[in-house]
Formats: structure tokens, sequence, C-alpha cells
């Protein structure tokens, strides 16, 4: 059992709510090296602050391993005392994002999720296991920007791919003229 107060995560995860730019990044390096992270067995590039027994474990360490694939290494954040934070810091060649995940099982939840996340980080990876028409994905992707003035990023999981939407991808028409099914 982990024990997160020994090395403050609670507060370093809180204060993330009140930092931009250089200093969010700055304190999301600070948070991977703090002493709560430990390596998933298996996998030189996955660190959890969170026990195995956690009812969101396996399916993090599931995403998890898809990032891996595409050259992150992640840390899996706790939930300290039910504060609202993401779930997933990713670092890639320096570069350090903050991630909620949204794991999408049906067809009418995406927008919902998105929504959800809001408050949480500026940045949702959507986990997609079940078919999406890409229309409706990418107006319930423009809705969440369009609410969440602070939203940066969304990064889509889809089996073997990964697509990255930028708040700015959606302000051009070809982010509207996608018409092959994601799935």
């Amino acid at each position: 059992m982990f024990d997160f107060t020994s090395d403050n995560i609670t507060s370093e995860l809180e204060k993330l709510h009140e930092l931009r730019g250089a200093d969010f990044v700055q304190q999301l390096k600070n948070i991977t090296q703090m002493g709560v992270f430990q390596q998933v067995k298996g996998d030189s590039n996955i660190f959890s602050a969170i026990d195995e027994s956690s009812s969101d474990y396996n399916n993090l360490l599931n995403v998890a391993k898809k990032a891996v694939e595409y050259g992150y290494t992640v840390y899996l954040l706790p939930n300290p005392n039910n504060i609202r934070t993401a779930d997933f810091i990713f670092e890639r060649k320096g570069v350090y994002k903050l991630f909620d995940l949204k794991t999408i099982s049906g067809k009418a939840s995406v927008g919902n999720r998105l929504l959800e996340s809001i408050g949480q980080t500026n940045r949702v990876l959507l986990n997609i296991v079940t078919d999406v028409n890409p229309m409706k994905l990418a107006r319930c992707i423009k809705t969440y920007f369009e609410h969440n003035s602070d939203a940066i990023e969304v990064l889509i999981f889809k089996g073997r791919k990964s697509i990255s939407v930028m708040k700015t991808d959606t302000l051009h028409q070809y982010f509207w003229s996608c018409g092959q099914k994601v799935g």
C-alpha cells in the first residue's frame, strides 16, 4: 500500500489547478520525481502511485501500455482525498502532459464524458472501445473545446491508432471534412 501523505502528493497535485505555462510543466516534472511512484512489473516505462487493488488500476494500466507503444513514459496518478485530479502524466522527449482518462464504451457517451473532465485538466485522453461516428465525435470534441476555455488537447486511442486533436484544429474547415468511420 502506498503512503501518499509522506511525499505530500496531494498538495502537489492540488497546485496544478493554480499553475500555468512553464510553472505547470515544471510541477508535472516535480511530481514524477516524487518517491511515491513505483515501476510497474514488466514495463520499464510505466510508474504507478496507485495500489494494484484500486478499482481503476487495470483500466489505467491497459491504457498506459497503449501509451508506451506510442513512445510515452507514463505515470499513473492517485486520487487522494477524492480531489479532482487527472489520471496520468505522460512524458515523451522531455515534454510532460497531464491527461484525464475517459473510456468510451457507448455510442452516446463521448460528449458527456468529455464535459465531465472539465476542471480536472486541460487535456483529455479518450480510450474508445466501440465504433464511433466520426462526425459525431468531431462535434463532441468541438463542443468540449467551446465549453472549456482551458482545454488544449483531446488525445484519442482507438485500437492501435492514436489521434491528437488540438483546440486550434477544431477551428479549421478540414476538421469537419473527416468522412471515414473511426473504428
